[in-house]
């Protein structure tokens, strides 16, 4: 692999606009899952299938972008028996642009203990009998990309879908963590998402569904002991269903939850993939390179202290599928503080007060 690492050139992020065009790249066809080709032969449906397909289509893509020959991984693993459903684990190490990239897939079927009935229903789910017992479906797609330079954020994002009780509640979203701040990228990456959540809200004149989402996303992403927020936010939520005003919202409503789940999906690589296009050959400094690992520290103090799923994985699930997210190289220095006036400490003071990126 070819380092791109300069001793005497740096780059200084531009807090300017240069409206950079970009193109939609494209993804390859392919041929649509089914319970024939699940490895464990566990009946899909529509949404599990949109799972698969697209997780499919990330990965391809992912590849062609990196272009280094590094391909990802195909690590399928059953729950138990056939009946109690499966996950598919897809990895790619050591690429030229992506250090490492993940793409999770899990469609589980199973019964609710009390205790995790006891905490869905305490979330508002009225149809969840807090006693446990009710037999539940839960599938979710789950990525992470971590970039080998410090000038391309780190994306994360995730779209699930749980059901019990005769009803579904969907969740999701997609966010960006830049270790160097090009404005310019923020507000194109939130602009797409505004859009997407103006076109499924039943009051689209207001961008009350955005408002929500990325009110959500900057409050979920937050590490108390910095007092920062993991990155520049994007949008976050959970609990959507199709009846009245979803309160997960603040009474903001889509008109179609699952729809609106998917059109979060097929927004990723479009979001994404211009900022990476951008941003792949600028030179970066050792100094630059050591603030970026610095910076993936928190990376992983968010996940291993904060994040819901994570911890609750981390409760005898498959530690592997659950530790993929984290990036392959971290460091942890002790009390380091960016200079005045620097491009590290612009980005540290814009993670510590959210903006608004997308009017």
């Amino acid at each position: 692999t070819m380092s791109r690492v300069l001793r005497a050139s740096t780059v200084v992020p531009s807090t300017r606009n240069h409206h950079t065009q970009t193109r939609r790249l494209p993804t390859r066809a392919l041929p649509s899952a089914s319970s024939e080709s699940s490895p464990t032969g566990v009946d899909l449906d529509g949404f599990e299938d949109f799972l698969l397909r697209t997780q499919s289509e990330l990965c391809a893509a992912l590849e062609r972008v990196d272009g280094s020959g590094a391909a990802f991984c195909n690590d399928q693993w059953t729950r138990g028996s056939a009946a109690d459903g499966y996950g598919i684990t897809r990895v790619l190490e050591g690429g030229d642009v992506f250090e490492k990239a993940a793409a999770n897939v899990s469609i589980i079927r199973g019964t609710l203990t009390a205790e995790r009935a006891r905490a869905m229903s305490s979330r508002g789910r009225a149809e969840i009998d807090p006693n446990g017992g009710q037999p539940y479906e839960a599938c979710a797609l789950s990525l992470v990309f971590h970039p080998r330079s410090p000038m391309v954020p780190t994306f994360r994002a995730d779209v699930r879908r749980f059901r019990a009780g005769g009803k579904a509640w969907y969740g999701g979203g997609a966010d960006l963590t830049p270790y160097y701040l090009f404005d310019d990228d923020a507000e194109e990456f939130h602009g797409k998402y505004k859009a997407t959540c103006d076109t499924y809200d039943t009051a689209k004149d207001k961008s009350e569904v955005y408002a929500a989402c990325k009110k959500w996303c900057d409050e979920y992403f937050y590490i108390p002991a910095r007092k920062e927020h993991r990155g520049v936010g994007g949008v976050f939520f959970d609990d959507l269903e199709n009846d009245a005003a979803c309160d997960a919202l603040g009474g903001a409503r889509v008109n179609d939850a699952e729809a609106f789940t998917r059109a979060i999906a097929d927004e990723w690589l479009d979001s994404y993939l211009p900022i990476v296009e951008r941003r792949r050959d600028l030179a970066y400094s050792e100094a630059q390179e050591r603030w970026h690992h610095q910076r993936r520290g928190r990376y992983i103090e968010f996940n291993l202290l904060y994040d819901r799923g994570v911890r609750f994985g981390l409760d005898g699930g498959r530690i592997e599928a659950i530790m993929v997210s984290a990036p392959p190289r971290v460091r942890w220095d002790y009390n380091v503080e960016p200079k005045e006036g620097s491009e590290e400490r612009r980005l540290v003071e814009v993670l510590r007060t959210p903006k608004t990126w997308a009017a």
